[in-house]
């Protein structure tokens, strides 16, 4: 079963200094029927306005990972951390038995765009983690980023959760075989792209629950995140 859900039904905040428009419940936004899809709790899409940002404020056992489209963002944690995101980044945080850190887009002349996705750990109350990487785009392909092994030089999280990054355009195709038992999410960040004949737009979602394959085609500029997460 495939479940479109397009973007306009996401919650949405403007704190004038940032616009986020949340998948699931998230802070002010409350939709008891979608609280998250397996074990993936967050995606929020934040718009952080030039000089603005997050002070600094806590979390726990959460594996939180950062992707930055646009712009840059600015992170300090009470691990000893002090980095700059760029466009193309993605960061893992894993918060553990706790942590603190801060957000800041410090760039004068322009927003930051970027995702801020959290996903449910397999284990609590483990030391307090970052690690940071770059990953060139593979046009055309599937290329995880996130996997609780580090498997392809992707981040690792502590969670039963495989995230992939992938870039379409045109007569790009890909189909990735999946375990029925497990539960998938599309998220299109841009363009257009099918999901298994779904027709997605940017924002747009797509929820995979007993399927065992899922299939990318008829892309235009399209750039998505697939999760593979634990039911």
């Amino acid at each position: 079963m495939i479940t479109l859900r397009h973007s306009q039904e996401r919650g949405f905040a403007d704190h004038g200094w940032l616009k986020s428009q949340h998948s699931f419940s998230f802070a002010g936004y409350h939709d008891p029927a979608h609280m998250g899809w397996g074990n993936l709790r967050v995606i929020n899409e934040d718009h952080l306005a030039a000089g603005a940002g997050f002070g600094t404020h806590g979390h726990q056992d959460m594996e939180i990972i950062s992707y930055v489209l646009s712009g840059a963002l600015a992170h300090q944690d009470d691990m000893g951390n002090g980095t700059t995101i760029p466009a193309g980044d993605v960061q893992r945080m894993s918060a553990g038995r706790g942590v603190r850190h801060s957000e800041f887009n410090k760039l004068t002349d322009q927003g930051t765009h970027f995702f801020q996705i959290w996903i449910l750990p397999n284990v609590r109350g483990i030391k307090p983690g970052y690690e940071q990487k770059t990953f060139d785009v593979q046009p055309g392909s599937l290329q995880l980023i996130a996997s609780p092994d580090g498997a392809k030089g992707s981040v690792t999280v502590h969670a039963d959760a495989l995230l992939y990054r992938g870039c379409f355009d045109g007569s790009d195709q890909v189909s990735l075989a999946l375990n029925p038992k497990r539960k998938g999410y599309v998220h299109v960040v841009r363009g257009e792209i099918q999901a298994n004949d779904l027709a997605l737009h940017a924002g747009d979602a797509a929820l995979l629950a007993d399927e065992g394959t899922l299939t990318l085609s008829g892309a235009s500029n399209a750039e998505v995140l697939f999760f593979d997460l634990a039911a």
